[in-house]
């Protein structure tokens, strides 16, 4: 593939609304969850922004009349979006497009709406086109006024970095000259934590300080949490001056699944979009890996197993982000993306605390990262200095 930049990247999640202020997050290794009490007063652990992020978004709400009815996850994507965008010195009115993608789409709204409808029968006039998946990507457009595509779409917790790869098709194809994508996520709800703990895969260690212990391969439960963010990056062909970091490879992947959540014992798909992502490069020059790694015992063992086949006895840096600040679904593959360029950025790697310290590479140039998803849908993208 001919080399994409990323002119600007922006995100709001629990580590923060500022890349500035997500470094330091990274750097001061705090932790980025906290304790809320759900239905049946369950005690649950999630990544859930900071007061002063909460208070931003409100303020958002707030400047247009049409805003008040939007979902968290629309007016999160419309904030990080507006910051994308200013940084990379795109105009209001510009031709770009967009691919903004959400696993579960308006999920609060959608919830208290649905509840309202078993309640009275009846459900208030704005709930469909508030709660239909398309909205998330039209309303940046709206608030953009963009002149380009703007898509919607959901596959499931590799749905950032699908938009990823949707977004280069149409910068490759020559129908635009500057994409923006991303995914954003507001999973915080009652019902989908359920869902989450019907799986038996939400984490109950709610006293503890790691509750997410990703990458720990001695840990005997799954101990995932749920977090919110939206990370939003915007994208021109060829190699910028200006840009953040290069996309030298892609790949992607799927396989076939015993069970709807299933993935292979040596996640084959993630064995294949490596590859792919891959083929141009040496393998041996890939300084550090940004893995899914969502905290579940096949999720981390899967996919760890999967760059042992690809990479043999000699791994890159292996690190990622769910232990600090929770999944975030359909934005967790932009938001592990947003750790890769600040590392590139900074030239550090980032550990996990309770893990055994890995060799670091002197210089980091190449990094790749991973998002898989329920139905067995793997992306890797491959990101340089």
């Amino acid at each position: 593939m001919k080399p994409v930049s990323i002119i600007s990247f922006a995100s709001i999640s629990p580590l923060g609304s500022t890349t500035q202020k997500v470094w330091k997050s990274y750097l001061e290794q705090q932790k980025h969850y906290t304790k809320v009490v759900v239905e049946n007063d369950v005690p649950t652990v999630v990544g859930a922004l900071g007061e002063e992020d909460f208070e931003k978004l409100a303020n958002l709400r707030e400047e247009v009349s049409h805003y008040k009815n939007l979902d968290k996850t629309v007016l999160m994507a419309l904030y990080a979006a507006r910051n994308a965008v200013k940084e990379a010195g795109w105009q209001k009115g510009d031709n770009f497009g967009i691919n903004m993608g959400s696993s579960r789409g308006a999920t609060e709204l959608l919830e208290n709406y649905h509840k309202e409808f078993l309640n009275t029968g009846s459900t208030p006039t704005l709930t469909s086109p508030t709660t239909t998946l398309g909205n998330v990507a039209t309303w940046i457009a709206n608030d953009l006024l963009s002149k380009g595509p703007a898509i919607s779409h959901s596959i499931t917790c590799s749905t950032a970095l699908h938009a990823l790869l949707n977004g280069i098709a149409w910068l490759q194809s020559g129908l635009t000259d500057k994409f923006l994508i991303g995914g954003s996520e507001a999973p915080l709800t009652a019902f989908t934590i359920a869902q989450m703990r019907a799986l038996k895969i939400y984490s109950q260690f709610h006293t503890e300080e790691y509750p997410c212990r990703a990458l720990d391969f001695s840990k005997k439960r799954d101990q995932m949490f749920l977090g919110e963010g939206a990370a939003v990056f915007c994208l021109e062909e060829g190699v910028k001056p200006n840009a953040m970091g290069i996309i030298k490879g892609i790949g992607y992947a799927t396989e076939k699944l015993t069970h709807n959540i299933s993935i292979s014992e040596n996640a084959n798909c993630f064995q294949e979009s490596m590859k792919m992502a891959l083929k141009e490069i040496d393998i041996n020059t890939i300084d550090a890996i940004v893995m899914h790694a969502p905290g579940t015992i096949k999720g981390d063992t899967s996919e760890y197993n999967a760059i042992k086949s690809v990479f043999g006895s000699e791994l890159p840096f292996l690190t990622c982000n769910k232990w600090k600040i929770g999944h975030s679904f359909g934005a967790s593959g932009g938001l592990s993306l947003e750790l890769a360029l600040l590392m590139l950025q900074n030239q550090k790697c980032i550990d996990i605390p309770y893990l055994k310290k890995q060799n670091t590479p002197k210089e980091i140039k190449n990094i790749l990262v991973n998002a898989v998803g329920f139905g067995g849908n793997a992306v890797s993208v491959l990101v340089s200095k």
